[in-house]
């Protein structure tokens, strides 16, 4: 039997927002019923590609009656109150990572989260590319035996504008919690962090005391330990790798072509083209993946999305990097 699409309510246009937008107007399982952005030029963009009402008020789309499920994609600051009122109006939530820049403010809202019985998910999208997922299950199966080392390497083409490092909570809370979830993806016992950054490169990671690059060193409770090696740019295009090691072998997930095609000449053998742009062309797939998982959570299905709490666990790994960076030491997660 065919089920009724489930309405979902953005919060958000911005690049992000779009990627969402188009995944839910792309699925049979979902419709986009109403959009919510202050720049209501923005969420009027949205609704004439790809339907549903446009209006500038997050909280007139949350009681609007007409959605089955909230997605915010909003500026970090804005996560909080909006996860606050989705929940307390009954609302299964995803919200784009992190929850916020400031953990006290997770804390506080956290009870209300767990007492609820609303489910908040958080956008990892990346626990949903399927290399990455068949990966961790072939782990799982023994495959290599126990997972001794985990290495992910993670850079971006180019840097932020100095506009966006400002506000973004820094290199280790804007990009590598992705990684973070990543490596709690496969290792979820992690008790320690070390991490070292430099400003390389980019005038505004200078300007605003932030990195631009970056290597982290997550210790495990098994022994496992697994190493973030991030840059904000990079001339190869978005690199995103990943490999697994253990006793028994090792599992490794390359770049992904943007075409199967090489060229070989009197100057070049085997020449390929760069790897993808960003974000956008490499996980949309993932995104896709995402949400048909969400869309489990809504109707009260068995998911693997990440939770609240997967949220919060990724933030306070990005805390105690940032911790380690700024003051050459090794912290404890517990601390």
């Amino acid at each position: 039997m065919t089920q009724t699409p489930v309405r979902i309510g953005l919060i958000g246009t911005g690049r992000i927002g779009q990627v969402h937008a188009a995944s839910i107007a792309a699925s049979p399982e979902t419709r986009l019923s109403w959009v919510a952005d202050p720049f209501i030029e923005g969420a009027r963009s949205v609704t004439e590609r790809f339907g549903g009402t446009a209006t500038e008020s997050p909280e007139e789309l949350i009681a609007s009656g007409e959605i089955d499920a909230v997605l915010i994609a909003s500026p970090t600051p804005t996560h909080v109150d909006l996860i606050e009122a989705s929940v307390r109006a009954g609302l299964p939530t995803l919200c784009e990572k992190p929850i916020d820049l400031d953990i006290a403010r997770v804390d506080a809202l956290r009870p209300l989260v767990q007492s609820s019985g609303v489910p908040v998910t958080l956008g990892f999208n990346r626990r949903f590319d399927r290399d990455f997922a068949a990966t961790r299950a072939r782990i799982a199966a023994g495959e290599i035996g126990d997972l001794e080392q985990l290495i992910i390497i993670s850079r971006d083409p180019a840097p932020p504008p100095a506009e966006y490092i400002a506000v973004s909570g820094g290199i280790f809370r804007d990009m590598t919690i992705h990684d973070f979830d990543m490596v709690r993806f496969f290792l979820e016992d992690i008790v320690s962090v070390n991490a070292i950054g430099t400003r390389a490169f980019d005038a505004g990671a200078q300007r605003h005391g932030d990195f631009d690059t970056a290597v982290t060193t997550l210790r495990a409770a098994s022994g496992a330990v697994a190493t973030v090696i991030n840059s904000r740019h990079s001339a190869i295009g978005y690199d995103q790798r990943l490999e697994a090691f253990g006793a028994g072998g090792m599992l490794q997930v390359a770049n992904a072509p943007t075409s199967l095609v090489s060229c070989s000449t009197a100057a070049a053998v085997d020449a390929k083209p760069a790897f993808g742009e960003f974000f956008v062309e490499r996980y949309m797939q993932a995104y896709a993946e995402e949400l048909a998982e969400f869309v489990k959570v809504v109707r009260g299905d068995t998911s693997v999305s990440p939770t609240f709490e997967d949220g919060r666990a990724a933030l306070i790994l990005a805390d105690a990097a940032q911790c380690s960076a700024t003051e050459g030491i090794e912290v404890s997660v517990e601390e």
